[in-house]
């Protein structure tokens, strides 16, 4: 790889933008995609595909073997509250290889003893969250129950573009929720992104179950293309 490329290539992946090189095989000439420029591609549908699986292939264009390069950032998943809920969620998206990282101002909940592996952050909201540079690589999950934790979290969330957000609470809670962030300037477009009740609907009634509903819909997401996602919004 050239040095020029391999310097832009690390100017994306230390921004966290994702790229593919794609190597042509036959003449090992390389090129560098941005996200930027996924969509403008005459290869974005391959892109595309490859970068939401995070694996690189071999495809053929027009008789040429070319060999794409992945290079997506690592997904992290916040979380708001050091509940129940989050100490089965953390291990089970750990163990998915994302990083993983709760906040909650309340350290009777916050504590290394509930959470032995998991990076806390017992503050506020407010405080926790800017530092973090939260972005679209980002899955986001309010499971606090509290307005005063939940509410600003998911207005952050929601301005940094994470690819999913997720909020604890009933269809009920969850209208009422939508009224509070309207008061504070959130746009229904922008709120209509939030996935509430979270989780996929599979019945989940203990903590755990509940956690495998909520990083499947996570996941779902992240890897399956748009159309996809709407049909099964749809059904």
């Amino acid at each position: 790889m050239k040095l020029a490329l391999l310097s832009e290539l690390n100017a994306e992946r230390t921004a966290r933008r994702p790229a593919i090189v794609v190597t042509d095989v036959a003449s090992n000439a390389q090129r560098l995609v941005k996200a930027a420029d996924f969509a403008t591609d005459p290869l974005h549908a391959e892109l595309d595909k490859h970068l939401r699986m995070n694996k690189s292939a071999m495809i053929e264009v027009d008789g040429r073997k070319l060999f794409l390069t992945v290079h997506a950032p690592v997904a992290r998943l916040v979380i708001t509250g050091a509940v129940h809920i989050s100490q089965a969620l953390a291990p089970l998206a750990a163990s998915l290889d994302y990083d993983v990282i709760i906040v909650d101002p309340r350290t009777a909940f916050a504590s290394p003893e509930r959470f032995p592996s998991v990076p806390l952050i017992a503050e506020w909201p407010d405080t926790a969250l800017p530092p973090l540079n939260v972005d679209r690589y980002t899955a986001f999950v309010a499971l606090t129950h509290d307005p005063k934790i939940d509410d600003p979290a998911l207005l952050h969330a929601l301005a940094r573009d994470c690819f999913y957000i997720g909020a604890l609470g009933s269809r009920k809670t969850h209208a009422k929720r939508l009224d509070r962030l309207k008061a504070q300037g959130a746009r229904e477009a922008d709120l209509s992104r939030i996935h509430a009740p979270i989780g996929l609907a599979i019945g989940a009634i203990s903590p755990a179950e509940i956690a495998v509903a909520i990083m499947a819909e996570i996941t779902a997401e992240l890897r399956l293309p748009k159309a996809a996602k709407a049909q099964e919004s749809a059904a």
